[in-house]
């Protein structure tokens, strides 16, 4: 399949015996009782770049971030944890650096041999990491001969071991990296018809630019979520307490407006769970979308409306998913989003991406992930890149698309 930026991958370089500088998104959650990582799907997925690199005989030096440290040292924040779970993981000797460049690094690397590799210190614990530092990124570019950049999640960041780093190595995507840009390049360019992008979560305003560059592409759009108060309220019902974007009302009147002389459609919920109070044990009904009290707020859709929902999945041969339809945190509002994931769970020829974020987060939950056609990695990079958005972390790969 033939993406968009013409990225080269290290699939399409000489790469035998090189040192390489990988940088990978291990920004992973933890437990917060027992300090353990919740979910290693960052690490596993790196895993196919890491080990092509050491079937081709490379010295890795693997870098990322982790959490927000504000470029100063937090002891919570090292990559300790980290290095761990590859040591287990991986088949190699793994190393572990004190930091992300400086003496230790420079100390450590000589000993580096071919198929090891070394895990750098939390990029941001330097400041200069955020602010895209030439001279940071030139540090980190010494150590290596090749740069590989595995992080789709971070691509959007204008960050020194995203962006300006490229201005010093020969700089290409790793397997991840390829796969996000191929089959996010095919639902914005390229998708099987019919097309349906299923939107959730709380705003409008997230998904605006989505919207606007796939409304030529797209035959349906369907909305839930807390984002589909705003468009209910610009239908002329009546919305309760449910949190509206008054400043996105007339955006969404006319998107509506647009569909019915268009060929694309906007699909609202018909039905909706609401309740008094947003709690996880507060007492909810079941009612259609005139019929919200005043005193009511939308914490999930309906029935009828997963029905719905439900019937043009099953007519579509591409589907894009990115936010939940209710609040999935308090069981009772959850679902919408279940039906909505196991519904394209059990699509067995439609492609079935999965945008991102929490909505990737829910996906692996609920077990489903292994049945989709693609969970992308990214949170806000998958918006940005559905959005029609230049990534800094993709577009200078593909100015360094020539041979090296």
């Amino acid at each position: 399949m033939k993406n968009t930026f013409n990225t080269k991958s290290i699939l399409d370089t000489e790469i035998d015996n090189k040192i390489v500088i990988c940088r990978v998104d291990y920004n992973v959650p933890f437990n917060p009782s027992t300090g353990e990582i919740s979910d290693d799907s960052r690490i596993l997925e790196s895993l196919p770049t890491i080990n092509y690199l050491l079937k081709h005989n490379c010295k890795i030096l693997l870098c990322s971030h982790l959490g927000r440290p504000n470029g100063k040292v937090v002891d919570e924040l090292k990559m300790e944890r980290i290095y761990d779970r590859l040591q287990s993981l991986l088949n190699t000797n793994v190393k572990l650096s004190k930091d992300s460049i400086g003496t230790h690094t420079i100390d450590l690397l000589p000993g580096l041999k071919p198929k090891e590799i070394l895990l750098l210190e939390n990029l941001r614990f330097h400041k200069e990491e955020e602010s895209n530092d030439l001279n940071f990124a030139k540090q980190l570019a010494a150590f290596a001969e090749l740069y590989v950049n595995d992080a789709f999640g971070v691509s959007h960041r204008s960050h020194a071991s995203v962006d300006a780093i490229t201005n010093f190595l020969p700089s290409y995507s790793g397997i991840l990296m390829q796969k996000e840009i191929e089959m996010l390049n095919q639902v914005t360019n390229s998708p099987n018809l019919p097309f349906t992008v299923i939107l959730g979560g709380a705003k409008v305003s997230d998904k605006i630019s989505v919207i606007d560059n796939l409304k030529q592409k797209a035959n349906s759009f369907v909305i839930g979520g807390g984002m589909a108060a705003t468009f209910i309220h610009a239908s002329g019902y009546k919305t309760g307490q449910s949190p509206i974007e008054t400043e996105y009302t007339k955006f969404a009147e006319n998107l509506m407006l647009e569909s019915q002389n268009t060929n694309f459609e906007m699909i609202i919920p018909k039905d909706v769970i609401v309740s008094e109070k947003f709690s996880i044990d507060s007492p909810y009904r079941t009612t259609s979308i005139d019929n919200i009290d005043d005193n009511e707020m939308i914490l999930d859709i309906g029935p009828q409306s997963s029905i719905l929902f439900s019937e043009k999945i099953n007519q579509s041969k591409t589907l894009l998913w990115n936010g939940p339809m209710g609040v999935f945190e308090f069981q009772q509002y959850s679902s919408g989003t279940k039906n909505i994931a196991e519904k394209l769970s059990q699509l067995k020829t439609a492609t079935t991406i999965v945008g991102g974020g929490s909505t990737a987060e829910i996906t692996r939950a609920l077990n489903l992930h292994q049945n989709m056609t693609h969970v992308s990695t990214g949170g806000g990079a998958t918006l940005e890149f559905l959005g029609g958005k230049i990534l800094p972390g993709i577009s200078k790969l593909n100015q360094k698309d020539k041979e090296t």
